[in-house]
């Protein structure tokens, strides 16, 4: 799987997709995941990913995610409003139409939360199976989707391996190629070192209260949070090298990807056409609601775009951190949309299941 990732994350890459390799090792791993293989993509290497990944977000971030929150939080709202109303629009339209049971229509719908919502429909009734598959197929749409959008919308140029695997990387690999050649190398070089390390403790502190608070996300938002604190404070400035930020999109594309198997993918092979078209609804409606954010907040079209995305809050980092956005923006509103599905899940589940 290794071998069939690399060659389609540096294919990706060369037609200047940003997440190449996370879209990469996404593709292999669907064919190797529907092709029955017995690889898993072991919990542990999820968990670190989304730390590192919840890392990256804070190294390009400080207090303004919360002056951003603190200051647009009605325009928020009302974008996380109208996305939860798009996901239950698309659960109760596929109930309508009897094209799945009502409860796993309203489940796999919701816009996020992708591991939660197949936790929490197990415990309702919902059929885990096609909860997962409607889940996971959106998520893989809608970061296709957004790769493909950010792309061309304006203010997107073309991105080099160092922008797709690191924002910074190509601004701080000039100052460090001349601290190279200064008498002061060792010197640079440990305080790089020590740099990784304490990133290193950062990301491990958020990987294991992550696991442990049972939130999702939990490793990477713990990760951000703490992360950001201690930047905010001036105690601690976040250093990830390229090669690290490989490693954590890969286990996410492999994650992902693992979870199509050939007997959920059977399962659901009937109503994968009107699955398909309740998924192209949704996000057709959040970037309508794209659309409006531009024009109440006067935000750029990429950064609106990313921010009301239905996907998975790891992967729109990863897209946000690879892109010439507003990362600010884009998190804060990611961040509060998992928590607002994940506490309107169960209502708005059984709503759905009462009026169809």
């Amino acid at each position: 799987m290794l071998a069939t990732s690399m060659p389609l994350a540096w294919g990706l890459e060369r037609a200047t997709l940003p997440t190449a390799f996370l879209l990469g090792p996404m593709i292999a791993a669907i064919g190797f995941g529907i092709g029955g293989t017995k690889l898993q993509s072991p919990p542990w290497a999820f968990t670190c990913a989304q730390a590192i990944i919840g890392c990256l977000v804070a190294s390009d971030m400080n207090a303004s995610i919360l002056a951003t929150v603190s200051r647009d939080w009605a325009t928020i709202l009302v974008v996380i409003s109208t996305t939860i109303a798009a996901g239950a629009t698309a659960g109760w339209t596929l109930a309508r139409l009897k094209v799945l049971p009502a409860a796993t229509a309203a489940w796999g719908s919701s816009p996020g939360g992708s591991s939660a919502m197949v936790a929490m429909a197990e415990e309702h009734g919902a059929d885990a199976r096609l909860v997962a598959f409607m889940q996971y197929l959106r998520l893989t749409i809608v970061v296709l989707s957004a790769s493909v959008v950010s792309r061309f919308l304006p203010h997107i140029g073309p991105a080099t391996a160092a922008t797709i695997l690191a924002p910074k990387a190509a601004t701080l690999m000039a100052p460090k190629a001349a601290t190279l050649m200064a008498p002061k190398a060792a010197q640079v070089a440990s305080g790089s070192f020590r740099t990784l390390l304490k990133t290193f403790a950062v990301a491990g502190f958020g990987g294991v209260a992550g696991r442990r608070l049972r939130i999702p996300a939990g490793p990477l938002l713990v990760s951000m949070l703490v992360g950001v604190l201690l930047q905010v404070n001036g105690l601690i400035r976040m250093d990830l090298p390229p090669w690290l930020l490989g490693v954590a999109y890969t286990a996410v594309g492999w994650h992902i990807g693992l979870d199509f198997t050939r007997e959920v993918v059977v399962h659901a092979w009937r109503a994968l056409p009107r699955v398909l078209v309740a998924t192209f609804m949704l996000i057709g409606l959040c970037a309508g609601s794209a659309w409006v954010l531009t024009w109440l907040l006067h935000v750029d079209p990429l950064t609106a775009y990313l921010a009301t995305s239905p996907g998975g809050l790891g992967s729109m980092a990863i897209l946000a951190a690879s892109s010439p956005v507003n990362i600010s923006f884009v998190l804060a509103v990611q961040t509060m949309r998992v928590f607002a599905v994940v506490l309107t899940g169960p209502p708005i589940a059984r709503l759905i299941i009462r009026l169809s």
